[in-house]
């Protein structure tokens, strides 16, 4: 097992937002759809040129509303493709390409602290991303599996905010060489102990290696630590990362998943080659 590094003293020659130098071209992607059941749902795909078959990531979004999330699939897709990496964002219901799929996650959590306060709000948040939005995931991990592009054995899961939770719930699920959660649950650990608890339980099973990183600056950097003295104590692979302030804020620092990803670039991907391509 990797001890934790605390990352100091970063030098970046290329762009900070975006991919790095060399890398910046943004890939051909291409819209998808796959089923959880009868339930049509949608994903962006970007591929390598040539038939594969590739490793792939599947990578997790966040709560943002809409397409946003595109910005996030647009930056870091480049770095993994130019690796040779298919990269596969599904849509969860309710955002994207799936929105005609279920509810939007935020509206059912807004609804609920209306209804109880803020236990109700943490107790909806935390069923809805182990059941419908794991789910979710599962289905697109299944569609990957059956694709001829792709090998099946070379799957990893990655993802940031509530992506990132979802990465572990995912790694804990199994399917995936590695996870890599990027500040999962930076927004709501501390006041949501259902998901502290499902979250430590998750990583105590999970077999998948997992990765933790954030900016300093992020809204709160206990989970990725807490969850990586976690496996630690559980005796699991596991690596955390905690970079050097991105930006002047924590809403900047949260951002650092997609915004800087020409800095944990490389740690990322020698991460993903130790577990799923040696």
């Amino acid at each position: 097992m990797i001890g934790p590094r605390i990352v100091t003293g970063i030098v970046v020659s290329c762009c900070l937002l975006g991919a790095a130098c060399g890398e910046s071209r943004r890939p051909k992607s291409q819209s998808v759809t796959f089923q959880r059941g009868t339930t049509e749902l949608g994903g962006i795909l970007y591929k390598p040129e040539g038939r594969g078959p590739f490793p792939t990531v599947l990578y997790n979004h966040g709560s943002a509303p809409g397409f946003v999330n595109n910005q996030a699939f647009d930056a870091i897709a480049p770095i993994f493709v130019a690796r040779g990496w298919a990269f596969f964002a599904p849509y969860r219901r309710g955002q994207g390409l799936s929105a005609a799929s279920g509810p939007y996650i935020m509206d059912e959590i807004r609804s609920a602290r209306a209804r109880g306060g803020a236990a109700v709000a943490a107790q909806t948040m935390t069923r809805l991303l182990e059941t419908d939005h794991l789910d979710d995931q599962v289905a697109a991990l299944e569609w990957l599996r059956k694709q001829p592009f792709v090998r099946p054995a070379a799957i990893a899961t990655m993802g940031n905010s509530f992506g990132g939770i979802e990465a572990v719930l995912g790694a804990e699920h199994g399917g995936y060489c590695a996870a890599v959660d990027a500040a999962g649950g930076a927004e709501s650990w501390k006041d949501a102990p259902p998901l502290r608890r499902r979250l430590t339980r998750a990583v105590t099973n999970a077999a998948t290696p997992i990765l933790f990183f954030q900016a300093a600056n992020d809204f709160d950097t206990a989970p990725s630590r807490a969850l990586y003295a976690q496996r630690k104590r559980a005796g699991k692979a596991a690596e955390l990362r905690i970079y050097p302030p991105f930006g002047k804020s924590a809403r900047a620092g949260h951002s650092f998943a997609y915004r800087g990803v020409a800095i944990w670039r490389d740690d990322v991907l020698a991460f993903l080659d130790r577990h799923c391509l040696d």
